[in-house]
């Protein structure tokens, strides 16, 4: 299914062309019917010679309601330029031509109506030069022009021949998989509540379907679908659909809004764009002016932030980051239209390359242009390789969608394949370019912390993790890749690291073993081993794995600390349980210590407390008595 855009004067009768081949009357107002004038949007359909249907949106023609055409011309495949055969080109028919090749119309005709007033074959010729002119250099360079007359119907058959020879040539719509339904029309019916209608991208839409207009995130579901006045159950891409809705009040819906499945589109309010300026734009295009910005249906005011250049002449092209003062809902290949608010004027168009860029640019920076011209002119794979840039890694599924490229897949697997991207362990993939620089950020804060704290045996990994700002499992991916960095527990350090204690250090370590050993179960607490040795000097004994610390003021050596958790597991296997009483007499300790051992194996699951005793909890080590009956019973 395919959808024909009208463009044209208001005088050349566009109108009464679209209801001589309809029976449609796209007119519905009673303004338009008593000024004879199309103000806003009409819809009509027609069935081509070879049996397919076609939507047409017939457009206002008036310079006064060009912006009401801007909401209906982004969605159509093709397009019907109507010039009327005693006037010629106007003012307002190359408007609606330059609109037209702004927004990459892919094809289309030219239907050269109210030849029954023209009787002087040399005037018709020479308006079919003009015309031919006229066109030259746009998307309609190539386009028949067929000479029509909607009174007598003259050419009818022919227009309708060349039309279907026009869409004919289209590649088929993609289905991506992502629907989207750039809403042009909002109304109630009486029984049926709200509905609303557009041009379908992307996917197809179905009865029952969960959906969310953005940039609102209202919520409702597909009640009903038609499309061209037919119940359907499943809408296809490409079609013009009206969608009844369940759920959703008719005053949270406008035209512009984007109805989409949940999750799947999320608002802008910075877009970066290619923008192409017409030659006769009537001044240059200058830092931060304000423009209105359309796209799909939607209407928003904006300023233009010029990324590229100081100001961009009529003619000239160039890179804008678009700040809008509302957020659209926008997908990389989206086409828009830049205009001038006041006094109104049409200055150009082109382009969304990122509808959601990192952060605002500093202008005139070598690197995001180039980054973004390879998001613009870069092969499927470079493309891809880009938009996985990271921090997180991506699944190749989600990135796929996320792309909305008809080519996804095969652009994945040669980006792989060339070493644009980097695959992990689970799958999930990563820009290579973005891969090596978290590498090398990786190795460059461990060698830094490795340079500040010598004798600490790593970086704890949740201070890595912050400081890459990643999630753990993705820190857990990227360790996995890395040669030459370990991570042992819950520090990471670079394999060539080790905690080497020498000179004035290895002495204040010897003078804290020495007191250690004195008394192994009645040690010194933290804060006379810190004055003893050093901070430094008593984290590294730690790290080394010599002392164990059970809470914060009382250590252990490590032969001791091991003596008294299996003494206590095998008192609690002989008697039971175990107190803080007979954890104390057992070893000489205080009371002190006795409670800070046996509340960190607590909390380790070695012991578990019941009451005031303490029996063996989920991360014992078998009994002793338990290991002999597995060894008799295997």
């Amino acid at each position: 299914m395919r959808v024909i855009g009208t463009a044209g004067h208001v005088d050349h009768g566009k109108s009464t062309l679209v209801r001589r081949l309809t029976g449609i009357d796209p007119d519905r107002l009673a303004e338009e019917k008593a000024r004879e004038m199309t103000i806003d949007l009409g819809f009509a359909w027609l069935t081509l010679p070879d049996g397919s249907q076609v939507g047409i949106i017939d457009v206002p023609g008036h310079r006064d309601f060009i912006e009401n055409m801007l909401a209906g011309v982004g969605g159509i495949d093709a397009a019907l330029l109507v010039i009327a055969a005693d006037e010629g080109v106007m003012p307002q028919t190359r408007e609606h031509l330059a609109i037209l090749d702004l927004l990459q119309i892919k094809t289309g005709v030219i239907a050269l109506t109210k030849t029954d007033l023209v009787n002087d074959t040399g005037w018709l010729e020479l308006v079919e030069a003009e015309i031919r002119e006229t066109v030259q250099a746009t998307v309609l360079a190539n386009a028949p022009i067929v000479p029509v007359s909607a009174v007598s119907g003259d050419g009818l058959n022919g227009l309708l021949a060349a039309l279907g020879e026009a869409l004919a040539g289209l590649p088929p719509t993609p289905d991506l998989g992502r629907p989207r339904l750039p809403v042009d029309r909002v109304f109630t019916l009486s029984g049926f509540g709200t509905i609303v209608t557009g041009t379908l991208v992307g996917g197809t839409l179905a009865t029952g379907d969960e959906v969310e207009f953005q940039p609102t995130g209202v919520r409702g579901r597909v009640r009903g679908l038609q499309s061209y006045r037919q119940a359907v159950s499943i809408a296809q891409p490409g079609s013009r659909v009206a969608v009844n809705l369940s759920g959703v009040d008719r005053q949270l819906v406008r035209r512009g809004d984007v109805l989409t499945r949940p999750g799947q589109m999320r608002p802008a309010t910075l877009l970066d764009v290619f923008f192409r300026h017409l030659p006769d734009a009537s001044r240059p295009l200058r830092h931060n002016a304000q423009v209105k910005v359309f796209c799909g249906a939607a209407e928003v005011m904006a300023h233009a932030r010029l990324l590229s250049a100081d100001m961009l002449a009529p003619g000239e092209e160039g890179w804008l980051q678009l700040r809008l003062d509302a957020p659209l809902a926008a997908a990389p290949g989206d086409r828009f239209i830049l205009r001038y608010p006041s006094p109104p004027e049409t200055i150009g168009g082109g382009v969304v390359v990122d509808p959601h860029p990192a952060r605002k640019w500093r202008r005139m920076q070598p690197d995001v242009l180039a980054a973004l011209a390879t998001r613009l002119e870069g092969s499927p794979a470079q493309r891809i390789a880009q938009l996985a840039g990271g921090p997180e890694p991506v699944q190749p599924q989600t990135l796929a969608r996320q792309t909305g490229m008809p080519e996804a897949e095969t652009a994945i697997t040669e980006a792989l394949n060339s070493g644009l991207l980097v695959q992990f362990d689970d799958g999930s993939v990563l820009a290579a370019q973005a891969w090596q620089a978290l590498r090398h950020s990786i190795e460059e804060m461990l060698a830094a912390f490795h340079q500040a704290e010598p004798l600490r045996a790593g970086m704890p990994r949740e201070e890595l993790r912050s400081r890459l700002k990643v999630k753990n499992a993705t820190l857990s991916l990227f360790l996995n890749r890395l040669p030459g960095v370990v991570s042992e527990q819950n520090l990471v350090r670079l394999e060539t690291h080790a905690i080497r204690l020498t000179g004035a250090n290895a002495a204040r370590a010897d003078a804290l073993r020495a007191r250690l050993a004195e008394n192994p179960y009645l040690p010194p607490t933290w804060r006379e081993a810190v004055e003893l040795a050093g901070e430094d000097v008593t984290r590294a004994l730690i790290e080394l794995g010599e002392i164990v610390q059970v809470n914060a003021g009382v250590i252990f050596p490590r032969r001791a600390y091991e003596e008294m958790v299996a003494a206590t597991l095998e008192m609690i296997d002989a008697q039971g349980s175990v107190t803080v009483a007979t954890v104390r007499d057992r070893f000489a300790t205080s009371r002190r210590f006795a409670i800070s051992l046996l509340e960190h194996l607590d909390a380790t699951g070695v012991t578990r407390r019941v009451g005031e005793v303490r029996v063996r909890g989920p991360k014992a080590s078998p009994s002793h008595a338990s290991q002999k009956r597995e060894q008799r019973s295997f």
